[in-house]
């Protein structure tokens, strides 16, 4: 596929200072494609051009920016066959996942943008009695979000494709310009979202894309006095490794983090759905998601069945070459991410979980394959019930009255997505008020695609989706005059 990658800065396609390094397909284990390692000094004019490109582009009508991710978004959906086929490459997902879930949604993503909306709003007038700061007065007051500036963007490796572009297309919308550092292990495919971008008609520095496997290439994206705001999705510790160089210079940040998504599954539930939803761990991306529901909270009277039945789901899933179309559960990023998935499962044995399938890895020639693993009579102070594993694992933790449940739910450091099921609709929602997480699913693992994201604890800071992002990637301004 692509060999010999070129970084995009300020416009141009250059080659990089630190050479090439090469990408791993997860799946077969062979070369996807060779990446650029940019140097520091690169990193730092992708910055300086941000800076250079952020007065015009913020001057341009919203209209004029809303058209250009319009455009994005209908080179990437013309080109989401060959797109979809380097994503799957680069990260071993499924075909289906990466053209509906990686792709579809990125392209989605630049058309939600594409839609402008209005960046001011009135406030109500207030009466000011005469006093020290003048006569009496009725006072208007007018709203008006402003962009950032320019938004070093640190993407994920479990989705190149829409986890950038929920980034990128709204802080364009919002009249930002931006500097992307991709996640190393999967770089290829946004520069694929650059050169549709570029197509698109985006001005020279307004977009730019700098990869590398040093820590050093991320660093100087953060600490660059050119950058006014972070925007971060990965782990707890390495958001808050950024959040110590933004605090420096007050730098914005938005975080989204880490996760230990609890499903409070109560006596009452419909089992059938509980399962469908918490077995998206075993696949959906081979469990590497922050959103997955990996840490199961079952009431006594459900809980035998419950086990019996995720077991028997799990075990059903077909563990291979994401390119078979009855593939379900492909391989993990890399050779060493498996280790430390299947080391978490040692962990729980030693722990005293029972494994009561998977546990085992998957007896294929090739591929960083970890096979569903669910671990049940699980604690809640085990590190596989409190710890992100990020991988096809499942824990399952009993309790029996809702206060236990509520109370199990809320211990922990995270706090992004948990899930309740019950037929108590009532329940279900006292239940899910309680709950300290940015988002409660309701006998449900959907998301609506306007509602805000982001996470209580050090699950993350700030929302973004929907209009939530504008006003994330956005100042807001007070403009006060004399009625």
């Amino acid at each position: 596929m692509t060999e010999g990658q070129r970084l995009f800065v300020g416009g141009a396609w250059v080659e990089p200072e630190g050479g090439h390094y090469e990408v791993v397909d997860p799946a077969t284990e062979g070369t996807v494609g060779w990446a650029p390692e940019a140097s520091r000094d690169q990193v730092r004019a992708a910055c300086a051009a941000a800076r250079e490109a952020f007065g015009p582009w913020s001057r341009t009508a919203p209209e004029e920016r809303a058209a250009v991710l319009a455009r994005a978004a209908d080179i990437i959906r013309d080109r989401l066959v060959p797109y979809a086929e380097l994503a799957r490459a680069e990260t071993g997902a499924t075909t289906g996942t990466a053209r509906g879930m990686q792709v579809g949604v990125a392209a989605a993503r630049f058309r939600r943008y594409a839609r402008v909306e209005p960046a001011e709003w009135a406030i109500a007038p207030q009466i000011n009695e005469a006093g020290p700061m003048g006569r009496a007065a009725v006072m208007g007051a007018l709203a008006v979000r402003q962009p950032v500036g320019v938004v070093t963007c640190i993407t994920s490796y479990n989705n190149p494709w829409a986890n950038p572009a929920g980034k990128v297309a709204p802080a364009l919308a919002m009249g930002n310009t931006v500097v992307v550092k991709p996640a190393p292990q999967d770089p290829l495919s946004v520069y694929r979202m650059a050169e549709a971008l570029e197509a698109a008609g985006v001005p020279r520095g307004v977009v730019n894309v700098v990869s590398g496997r040093s820590v050093e290439v991320g660093e100087a994206a953060v600490a660059s006095p050119d950058v006014d705001m972070v925007s971060f999705t990965g782990s707890t510790v390495v958001g808050q490794r950024i959040a110590e160089v933004c605090g420096r210079s007050m730098k914005r940040q938005l975080m989204e983090l880490g996760g230990k998504g609890a499903a409070v599954v109560f006596d009452d539930a419909d089992v059938g759905s509980a399962v469908a939803g918490i077995g998206t761990t075993f696949s959906f991306y081979s469990g590497q998601i922050c959103t997955a529901p990996t840490r199961v909270l079952a009431q006594r009277g459900v809980y035998d069945r419950l086990v019996e039945q995720l077991a028997a789901y799990a075990g059903r899933l077909k563990v291979g070459d994401p390119r078979e179309p009855d593939t379900v559960v492909g391989p993990v990023i890399s050779s060493a991410h498996r280790d430390r998935v299947e080391s978490y499962v040692e962990l729980g044995r030693k722990e005293g979980a029972v494994v009561v399938t998977g546990g085992e890895r998957p007896p294929l020639d090739r591929g960083f394959h970890v096979a569903p693993t669910l671990l049940a009579d699980c604690t809640n102070d085990m590190r596989v019930a409190r710890e992100e594993i990020f991988g096809p694992v499942v824990s399952v933790v009993p309790f029996d009255e809702e206060e236990e449940g509520v109370e199990l739910a809320n211990d922990t450091d995270y706090g992004l997505i948990d899930y309740v099921w019950s037929a108590d609709v009532a329940r279900a929602f006292r239940v899910a008020r309680r709950l300290r997480a940015g988002g409660v699913g309701v006998n449900t693992v959907g998301r609506n695609m306007e509602a805000p994201f982001g996470g209580f604890k050090r699950s993350g800071v700030g929302r973004d989706v929907g209009s939530y992002a504008l006003h994330a990637y956005s100042e807001v301004q007070a403009i006060v005059w004399p009625g």
